[in-house]
């Protein structure tokens, strides 16, 4: 019986977990496109969403200690935000308007990390964690450059509903740095690190709460 608890608690946690990033980060997705403070925004958005992932990452493929842990994660993660894009799209919105954030090659490169050093953990902190603070804009930006021109959804489709900070205008591309992917991986694999950590030190209190 402690068997099944252990391990049915353990998936509600991934789907807590899931829902939770999702819901802390997908308005960053929805509307970070569509102001003049684009690109500085793509790094803000880069930032918070590799952050997210990391954490909840590392988390779970520790405590499974299972390869491939992360990527289920990242992939449940995808799921509610594909949901949420549908009930946008659902009351009205173009289809364009939300922008679905590319979690799971990221999270395969923290499980390919994993599984390559024998599930050594501090690699996969270090080494996962630096990984996908370094290829999230990277990934993110490709996706954009696949998809209709956000900006050019936001001005055809204004919304009078939207707050005033959220209205669409006329966008300065370029005025403030020229690389915002490179900037985004920069300060992501820095970040991503520490945080990666966290969800380590979160994975040890777990194991205390479910020994208790």
């Amino acid at each position: 019986l402690m068997v099944w608890l252990r391990r049915t608690t353990h998936y509600l946690f991934i789907v807590v977990v899931a829902v939770n990033s999702t819901l802390l980060t997908i308005n960053a997705g929805d509307y970070i496109f569509y102001t003049d403070w684009m690109w500085t925004s793509f790094v803000v958005f880069s930032i918070s969403q590799s952050t997210m992932l990391a954490v909840g990452a590392i988390y779970y493929m520790l405590f499974t200690g299972v390869p491939g842990t992360a990527t289920y994660y990242a992939t449940i993660m995808t799921i509610y935000t594909w949901v949420a894009k549908g009930a946008w799209f659902a009351l009205g919105y173009p289809y364009d308007f939300a922008v679905v954030p590319v979690w799971i090659p990221s999270a395969m490169l923290s499980d390919l990390t994993y599984w390559a050093t024998r599930r050594n953990k501090h690699a996969a902190i270090i080494i996962g964690g630096t990984l996908i603070g370094l290829s999230f804009p990277l990934f993110n930006m490709v996706n954009l450059l696949l998809i209709r021109d956000p900006l050019e959804v936001a001005f055809k489709y204004p919304r009078p509903t939207l707050p005033a900070y959220m209205t669409p205008i006329e966008p300065q591309v370029g005025m403030f740095y020229n690389s915002p992917v490179a900037l985004g991986s920069g300060a992501g694999a820095v970040l991503t690190v520490p945080i990666a950590a966290l969800g380590a030190k979160l994975n040890t209190w777990t194991y205390r709460w479910m020994a208790a």
